[in-house]
């Protein structure tokens, strides 16, 4: 009996509210480049989500976090971009996994996350990268190992904000088939237990 392959839905965020930024260029990149079989869907709304506060999540939770959370949990994997910002990630972003981490819902918990960034920086947003990790680990999240950090973003992109490094569109495109191939593994794991 043959076994069709369904395709794998990814779900990207970029941690950048910037129309400009480096980070949502780099995440339509990853989704320009994802191969045959794989589905990137973005999720352009983080600044419509409130700071996290229990009493509005207790009150109910706000139309925004539940669109955020249906998402995630409607992808089998999600590829994250950060910005580094003090050797941390953006608000938005942090925020947005908070909302993402709560009980009983806890979106996160046993998704496959892998991060990238970019940064005008030598350090290629890996306070950022690090920072992302660490809170999507904490939320119950499976993390790659592997990641994609771009330092000084200029030498990367042109001027229309198209990545061009032929290296660092190998890289993405290898994190992207990586993402990809951990999350199709771990939904079948899910299907056999």
């Amino acid at each position: 009996m043959t076994r069709v392959m369904q395709p794998i839905r990814l779900l990207g965020i970029a941690g950048s509210l910037r129309s400009a930024s480096f980070n949502r260029a780099l995440l339509r990149a990853a989704v320009e480049m994802a191969p045959s079989g794989v589905q990137i869907t973005t999720f352009d709304e983080l600044a419509a989500l409130p700071f996290y506060d229990g009493d509005v999540e207790a009150a109910g939770d706000p139309i925004p976090a539940r669109s955020f959370r249906a998402a995630i949990d409607s992808a089998d994997g999600v590829l994250i971009t950060t910005p580094e910002y003090n050797d941390g990630t953006s608000a938005v972003l942090k925020n947005a996994i908070d909302w993402a981490s709560r009980p009983p819902q806890r979106t996160l918990a046993g998704k496959v996350v892998a991060v990238m960034g970019a940064s005008v920086t030598p350090s290629g947003a890996r306070g950022g990268i690090e920072s992302v990790k660490r809170a999507v680990r904490r939320a119950g999240s499976e993390v790659l190992d592997e990641q994609v950090a771009i330092p000084s973003v200029a030498d990367a992109f042109d001027a229309d904000l198209q990545l061009t490094d032929p290296l660092i569109r190998a890289e993405v495109a290898g994190l992207v088939a990586t993402l990809a191939a951990r999350a199709r593994a771990a939904s079948e794991e899910k299907l056999a237990a």
